[in-house]
């Protein structure tokens, strides 16, 4: 079978002298906690794929005896999607502009007609957009952290209905994104500042939500139906980061404090649960997989309220997926943990594909 693989390339390093702004650096000042000093961290392409994962994926296809193209979602993938018209689309592209990015790739390919793996363009766009998520959630009685959202900062009178300390992220953003040890906030003074930084150096909207103080899971969701099965469950444990850090899974904790030359020891899994826990767990990532009517695979954050009830934080319908088991990554650490190599995870959600489409 003709797969292609279509993508986004981490780079390196922003190119400032690009003459397209919308491909400028997002420089962001952040506070080092062990320095003590300013430090500029540029997260731009936090979400991209490196060439080590793009290979792997390449080579996972590859095992299985498919002939893989690779096809970069850019300006061009377009007419090389129509040219080459693959089988199916392997779809790990989170593109680059605009709250629809994730949705572009899959858009393009349903007017071409040509099937892919994951989530449509509809609920792609919706679970990016963090607010949506959990207005639908909510709907559905879900639990989810009680939110706002803040559009322009001129307009914001300081009063929020939520109670003290807050977590203050961009609205449509992954990876970590904007979430920094600052953005948990326990005064009027200190949402100012974050939600000035996230305003301006995003130009998006802030979501401003009651920050939830429990154990946080992540759940990992292999199918479609009935044949959607949650793996084993990871737990983020906090107690490894600097003792100044907040218990967030933050873009140091994420990206610079956890190195493969010093990995933290951040991840439980199988996390260490009650029976009655796992099923509430499980109970609510599989209802909100089915409710925003995700597709293949998806990665669902989760924290516990201070009544150990589980609240959905975020859902990643395209999850991360580093292939060395060194590095930090929830889904193939899941997919592990259930006894599926790294090849066999990947094939496993371009089979739940074809059997979504009636390719096998």
């Amino acid at each position: 079978m003709h797969v292609a693989l279509v993508f986004n390339l981490k780079k390196d390093k922003v190119d400032d002298s690009s003459e397209d702004d919308s491909f400028s650096s997002v420089k962001l000042l952040n506070k080092s906690l062990q320095e003590n000093k300013l430090e500029v961290i540029d997260d731009t392409y936090a979400e991209w794929d490196t060439i080590e994962t793009i290979n792997a994926v390449k080579l996972a296809l590859e095992e299985n005896n498919h002939i893989v193209t690779l096809i970069e979602a850019d300006e061009e993938a377009f007419e090389k999607l129509r040219k080459t018209k693959p089988d199916i689309v392997f779809n790990i592209a989170e593109g680059f502009r605009g709250v629809s990015r994730e949705a572009q790739i899959p858009a393009i390919l349903e007017m071409l007609n040509i099937p892919y793996t994951g989530s449509d363009p509809l609920t792609l766009s919706i679970c990016l957009d963090k607010a949506r998520t959990k207005e639908i959630l909510s709907y559905y009685k879900i639990p989810t952290a009680k939110f706002a959202v803040i559009e322009e900062l001129e307009e914001f009178d300081g009063d929020v209905e939520l109670e003290f300390p807050l977590i203050v992220k961009p609205l449509h953003e992954g990876s970590s994104k904007g979430i920094f040890n600052s953005s948990v906030v326990s005064n009027k003074n200190e949402l100012f500042v974050e939600l000035e930084r996230i305003l301006k150096t995003y130009d998006e909207p802030a979501l401003v939500e009651e920050f939830l103080p429990g154990r946080e899971f992540t759940v990992a969701i292999l199918g479609n139906g009935k044949d959607a099965k949650v793996l084993p469950i990871v737990e983020i444990k906090f107690d490894s980061l600097p003792p100044e850090a907040k218990p967030i899974y933050s873009f140091e904790a994420k990206w610079i404090w956890d190195t493969p030359e010093k990995p933290l020891d951040i991840f439980q899994c199988p996390a260490e649960i009650d029976d009655k826990l796992r099923e509430k767990i499980e109970k609510v990532a599989l209802l909100t997989f089915k409710i925003l009517r995700c597709r293949d695979w998806c990665r669902i954050d989760l924290r516990l309220d201070k009544n150990s009830i589980p609240n959905i934080l975020e859902v990643n319908p395209l999850p991360g997926i580093l292939p060395n088991p060194e590095d930090n990554s929830c889904f193939p650490k899941a997919a592990r943990a259930a006894g599926l190599t790294y090849n066999q995870m990947i094939n496993e959600v371009l089979n739940a594909a074809l059997k979504r489409h009636g390719m096998i």
